[in-house]
């Protein structure tokens, strides 16, 4: 088989939950090798987290597959030491700490570059580095909501609304992702390390940007409008027999052959109708005249008619279609089988990268905790077995 991208890359991973994790995860699943530390006795926080399958969080494995496990008491000086060593040997390190803890311990991005000049530190936190609010914690829904996501999901006269998976830790994840690899080709081509801040408020805001400019332009604060979009109609979800379903008509030609497939060509000719605009100002009887047509099929009936004629629809899907869709679990191995040694086989969420000569799937599962301490302290470090055999008796991994 053919090795990743990032083979050769040495990563070394502190991160906690989700937004982290997702990072390092990406990064195993490309390539490199992954060296997930743990706190001693407890480890990630996410290991609590469930479901759990005989025992072990399937939260945590999904998030640390393919990645080495380690554990190593960071507050103590012989445990600060091991982490130097390591640092010395590593590519990248990534932590998502509150800002200013590595730099308590000493182990912040001055002190790293110091002994490592070409080493890349990726940080993700609730509000970055930098600005008043830096020492402040930040979770998923601290970055949704101060970064104006919940401010614009619901529906008109709901409460703001959380999005249903924690898109604020994926997308701080993302970023650090994107960033780190951004570093590591400068990495390569100067020498030079650098310092990746990523703030989860900062990526949903980046991820706003068409709402945001709204008001940048119009000065009109974007409300909360359901599944509509503010820009083009018919863009938004019909109900059906079933269920509902998506119909994306985003242009004059998908609004022209939606309405011929509906058997209302006179639709198109509507003056309430005739451009994208008059669509968007008059959404609400157009939905009426698409769900009047919808509300007679079932979603795959609508679905599969308006993919023939090239009009962007789908069902929405709960998540029991998605794990059996032929495109998505099946073309696209979205939910690749993995044999844990404590759980067992089970399918786990792939990543959304497809190479074409290099494989990004994962490679192995999410390590117990301290699995491979052994194998990193003597293989990477260079330790011999009573040296490991001390540090474990001393409570430093």
């Amino acid at each position: 088989m053919s090795k990743g991208l990032l083979d050769g890359v040495i990563v070394l991973d502190l991160t906690r939950v989700l937004a982290g994790p997702y990072c390092g995860m990406l990064l195993a699943d490309m390539g490199a090798t992954v060296y997930k530390i743990e706190q001693p006795g407890k480890g990630d926080d996410s290991r609590a987290f469930g479901p759990f399958k005989n025992g072990e969080s399937v939260y945590y494995m999904n998030f640390n597959r393919g990645k080495i496990g380690c554990t190593l008491n960071l507050k103590e000086e012989r445990g600060k030491e091991l982490f130097r060593e390591m640092v010395k040997k590593a590519d990248v390190v990534i932590e998502n700490y509150r800002p200013g803890t590595m730099e308590k311990l000493g182990l912040g991005y001055d002190e790293l570059k110091r002994i490592n000049p070409k080493i890349i530190y990726g940080a993700v936190s609730g509000f970055g580095h930098t600005g008043p609010y830096s020492r402040r914690a930040g979770y998923d829904i601290v970055g949704q909501a101060a970064g104006g996501l919940m401010s614009t999901t619901g529906w008109p006269g709901g409460a703001p609304t959380r999005t249903g998976t924690p898109m604020g830790d994926v997308l701080g994840g993302l970023s650090l992702t994107i960033g780190v690899l951004a570093a590591l080709d400068h990495q390569h081509r100067t020498g030079e390390g650098e310092k990746v801040d990523v703030a989860l408020v900062d990526s949903v805001v980046s991820a706003m940007t068409n709402i945001n400019m709204i008001y940048l332009a119009d000065g009109r604060i974007p409300q909360r409008i359901g599944n509509r979009y503010e820009s083009t109609y018919p863009y938004d979800s019909f109900r059906t027999k079933d269920g509902d379903v998506i119909i994306g008509a985003g242009n004059d030609k998908l609004y022209s052959l939606l309405c011929n497939e509906m058997g209302q060509p006179e639709l198109a000719k509507d003056p309430r109708f005739l451009t994208v605009s008059d669509r968007v100002k008059n959404h609400e009887a157009m939905k009426e005249a698409v769900e009047a047509w919808t509300v007679t099929q079932t979603v795959d009936e609508v679905a599969d008619r308006l993919n023939r004629i090239g009009v962007p629809s789908t069902p929405i899907n709960t998540i029991d279609r998605v794990v059996r869709d032929p495109q998505i679990a099946g073309a696209r191995n979205m939910f690749p089988e993995m044999d844990h040694p404590v759980a067992g086989k089970m399918k786990l969420t792939n990543n959304q990268l497809k190479f074409t000569n290099c494989p990004a799937d994962p490679v192995h599962p999410a390590p117990t905790l301290g699995q491979d301490n052994e194998a990193v302290y003597e293989n990477f470090l260079g330790m011999d077995k009573d040296a490991v055999e001390t540090l474990k008796k001393e409570g430093i991994i």
